[in-house]
C-alpha cells in the first residue's frame, strides 16, 4: 500500500495524453500542491505519456502517476496517421479511467476528495457525482473556443451542420467577424461525426455541471466572453496566460538568446509550427524562398532534417543572417527586443507567449481551433496576419513580412499587440485577476 497522510486529501487527475495537453495539466497541480501541501494527487495518463510528460521527476512525493490504457488494438503498428491513436483512445474512454482509478482506491485504501480531468473528459461530471465530489476541469485553450464548444447546438440550428462556409456567427455576441469556415473541426462542416468531434460535443453540454471551469487566459483579454461563460458555468475562472503563471525551465542548448542578442531590434523573424505539424515541403520552400527575398535574419525552429526538407542549399546560402535549430526557448525568444514577427501555426498557448513579447504574428493554421485563433488575432484583435490565400506561398510572406517588419500598418499591430501584453503582465501580479482566481480555484480544491 502507498505511503499517503491519512489526513491529506485525496485528488484525482485525469489527463488527455495527446498533444500539449498533459504537460501544462501537470504543471498546474505542481502548482496547487505547492498552494496547499496538505494534499496527494493521482495523476492518470497514458504510459507513454506519463513517461514522456514526467521524464526524472516520477518520484514527486506528492503527486504520484498511475497508467491508464491507450486503447490501441493488440499488435497496433502507427502507419503515420496521428488522428488514429487519438480515435482509438477516446473510444476507451471512460472505462480505461474507472479501472485505474479503482485500482488505485483499493490499493491506498483512500477514496477521492477531488476529481481535476482535462475539460475534452466530459464524464467527469457523472464520476463527480457519483462519488459526491466536486470536479475541477482545466480547458488549456482560449475563452472564445470553448464558448463555441458550449454553444455547439445552438450554432448547428442557425448554421446547418453543412452549410454556407461564409455565413457568421452574429446571432453571438462579440461573434459577428466569425464565419463558419473559422470554427474548430467538429463545429460544422467538417468531420462533425468522427470520434474527437463528439467528445468536445459532449463536454460543452456536461461543462455547466462542473464546479468550477479553469481556463488558460486572462479576464482582461476578452471581457464579453469571459462574462458570457460566467453566466453559462456554475464558476469560471481564467487562471492564465500559463506561459505566465506556469512558466516551462529555462533552456537554451542551441545558443538562440546570445545570436538574438546580436540582431537589431525588432529586425528577426521567428519560425515555430508548435510540436505536432510539419508543413508540406512544398509550402516550407516558399517560406525560405520568402525570407531570402526579404533578407531579414531568422531564427527557425525546425522540426525534422533542414537539409532535406528545405530547398538545397538554402542552409548554407543564408546561415550569415539565419539560424535554424531543432529546438527554441520560445517564450524568451519573443520577449527578446529583437524579433519583430512570430510565423506561427497559432495554437492557443502560442498566441498567448506572443502576447506576452508583444509580437505581432503570421499565421498559417493547420486544424482544430487555429482556424478561429487566426481569425480573431487578424480580424478581431488586429495583432497579426492570416497568410493569403491560407498556405504559405512566396509571394504572401514576402507581401506579410514587409507589411509587419517594414510598414507604419505592422508598427500599429505592434502597438495592439502591447497593450494586451500590459494587460496580461498586470492579471498576474499579487492582486490581478488571474491570482485571485488561483487563490479562489484552489480553496475549492482543498476545502469543498
Amino acid at each position: 500500500m502507498k505511503d499517503y497522510n491519512a489526513a491529506s486529501r485525496h485528488i484525482a487527475v485525469l489527463a488527455f495524453p495527446m498533444g500539449t495537453h498533459a504537460a501544462p495539466l501537470l504543471s498546474f497541480i505542481r502548482q496547487i500542491s505547492t498552494a496547499a501541501p496538505d494534499l496527494t494527487f493521482s495523476f492518470f495518463s497514458t504510459a507513454e505519456s506519463n513517461a514522456s510528460t514526467f521524464r526524472t521527476d516520477s518520484t514527486l512525493d506528492k503527486i504520484k502517476t498511475y497508467d491508464v490504457w491507450n486503447g490501441l488494438p493488440k499488435g497496433y503498428v502507427f502507419k503515420g496517421n496521428h488522428a488514429e491513436p487519438a480515435e482509438y483512445f477516446v473510444k476507451a474512454l471512460p472505462g480505461n479511467f474507472r479501472e485505474a482509478m479503482d485500482k488505485v482506491t483499493a490499493e491506498t485504501g483512500k477514496r477521492f476528495d477531488c476529481l481535476v480531468t482535462d475539460a475534452f473528459y466530459w464524464f467527469g461530471a457523472d464520476m463527480a457525482a457519483e462519488m459526491q465530489i466536486p470536479w475541477v476541469p482545466l480547458w488549456t485553450s482560449g475563452p472564445r473556443a470553448l464558448l463555441i464548444h458550449v454553444e455547439t447546438d445552438k450554432i448547428r440550428r442557425h448554421l446547418g451542420i453543412e452549410g454556407d462556409p461564409e455565413k457568421t456567427l452574429d446571432f453571438l455576441p462579440d461573434f459577428s467577424m466569425i464565419r463558419a469556415s473559422d470554427l474548430p473541426d467538429g463545429v460544422v462542416l467538417r468531420n462533425v461525426h468522427s470520434p474527437f468531434a463528439e467528445m468536445l460535443h459532449k463536454m460543452g453540454l456536461a461543462l455547466p455541471r462542473a464546479t468550477a471551469v479553469a481556463a488558460n487566459s486572462f479576464e482582461e483579454l476578452d471581457p464579453i466572453i469571459t462574462n458570457m461563460l460566467k453566466s453559462r458555468f456554475r464558476k469560471f475562472l481564467n487562471i492564465g496566460p500559463f506561459c505566465r503563471t506556469l512558466p516551462p525551465p529555462f533552456s537554451d542548448s542551441h545558443g538562440c538568446i546570445e545570436w538574438l542578442h546580436k540582431q537589431e531590434p525588432a529586425s528577426v523573424a521567428y519560425i515555430s509550427f508548435g510540436s505536432v505539424v510539419i508543413p508540406p515541403p512544398h509550402e516550407l520552400a516558399a517560406l525560405a524562398e520568402a525570407l531570402e527575398d526579404v533578407g531579414s535574419p531568422y531564427l527557425w525552429s525546425f522540426r525534422g532534417d533542414p537539409e532535406k526538407l528545405l530547398p538545397k542549399e538554402f542552409v548554407e546560402r543564408s546561415k550569415e543572417r539565419g539560424k535554424i535549430v531543432p529546438w527554441a526557448p520560445q517564450l524568451k525568444v519573443l520577449e527578446h527586443p529583437s524579433v519583430g514577427v512570430f510565423i506561427t501555426h497559432c495554437g492557443w498557448n502560442s498566441v498567448l507567449e506572443s502576447m506576452v513579447g508583444g509580437v505581432p504574428l503570421i499565421v498559417r493554421p493547420f486544424f482544430g481551433e487555429q482556424n478561429l485563433n487566426n481569425r480573431f488575432v487578424e480580424a478581431v484583435w488586429g495583432m497579426g496576419l492570416g497568410v493569403e490565400g491560407g498556405i504559405l506561398t512566396k509571394d504572401a510572406m514576402v507581401k506579410a513580412l514587409k507589411l509587419i517588419l517594414s510598414t507604419e500598418e505592422g508598427e500599429k499591430m505592434r502597438k495592439k499587440i502591447g497593450v494586451h501584453k500590459e494587460l496580461a503582465l498586470k492579471a498576474v501580479e499579487p492582486n490581478g485577476s488571474t491570482t485571485k482566481n488561483f487563490e479562489n480555484l484552489v480553496k475549492i480544491i482543498s476545502n469543498h
